[in-house]
């Protein structure tokens, strides 16, 4: 089964959102499922775009992370 890859940029323009929330993301711990290459670029799946989709909800639900 063959599965789609896509580079930061490119997940970036699927969402509609700029690579800096991706990376805020990322920093916040939100994407520990994301797989990095040993040159450190991370590599997003359709499941991972999909992960994003639902942090796009709840982020337009208002919904904040509490510590």
């Amino acid at each position: 089964m063959e599965t789609n890859s896509y580079t930061i940029k490119n997940a970036a323009k699927i969402m509609g959102i700029p690579t800096s929330t991706i990376r805020y993301y990322d920093k916040e711990r939100l994407l520990p499922f994301v797989e990095r290459l040993e040159s450190g670029y991370q590599i997003f799946t359709e499941n991972d775009l999909a992960a994003l989709r639902i942090i796009d909800c709840l982020k337009k639900t208002g919904m904040k992370k509490y510590r």
